[in-house]
């Protein structure tokens, strides 16, 4: 192929189809505790939403480049669907989530229960529960409540522990994992 004005593909399309190739060609390797170890030269996130019935399924980061436009369309989908209102996700967020469901050995998306929160839901949320922090990491788009069907939320906890990156935290009674870039800890059970 010599021409590489092909319509509708910018180098940056082309390189996510290459390395989503590369991806499922990859080797997998044992033990890979190490946080950037666990995501690999190929950082990708697939997820569903329980809430809007999207699917995500993107590579977003390549060879030490993130990818804008998988950026943009991960800010889209962690997106307060509650009013629409979107922000910024801090890459150490998915970063965290990429290198710990690595570790699960898994082919099942994350379901994305929480990502962005504007102040308004989270306010909502607190007077609701008890377990909905005020200044919550989910308010400055550094956070994730996820649920992986097959693994327990021990299991997903322990993966993102692992990475040693942030805060984990175990919701068993309501069946999701919180993962953030904040102080490594953790909490819950």
């Amino acid at each position: 192929m010599t021409n590489s004005n092909l319509p509708g593909f910018s180098r940056r399309a082309l390189l996510g189809i290459f390395a989503a190739t590369a991806v499922t060609a990859a080797p997998t390797f044992a033990n890979a505790f190490a946080f950037n170890r666990g995501a690999g030269d190929v950082r990708r996130l697939k997820m569903y939403s329980g809430r809007t019935g999207e699917r995500l399924d993107t590579i977003y980061w390549v060879d030490g480049d993130y990818i804008p436009e998988a950026l943009t369309e991960i800010n889209h989908f962690f997106r307060d669907w509650r009013n629409n209102r979107a922000h910024r996700i801090d890459t150490r967020t998915l970063d965290l989530m990429a290198a710990a469901h690595r570790l699960l050995r898994v082919d099942e998306p994350y379901m994305l229960l929480s990502g962005y929160r504007s102040p308004e839901t989270n306010a909502m949320l607190r007077r609701n529960s008890r377990n909905v922090a005020q200044n919550s990491r989910h308010l400055i788009g550094q956070a994730a409540d996820l649920r992986v069907r097959s693994r327990t939320v021990r299991q997903v906890a322990q993966a993102a522990i692992a990475c040693s990156a942030g805060g984990v935290g175990m919701y068993s009674r309501s069946d999701f994992t919180h993962m953030d870039c904040g102080p490594v800890r953790s909490w819950g059970g």
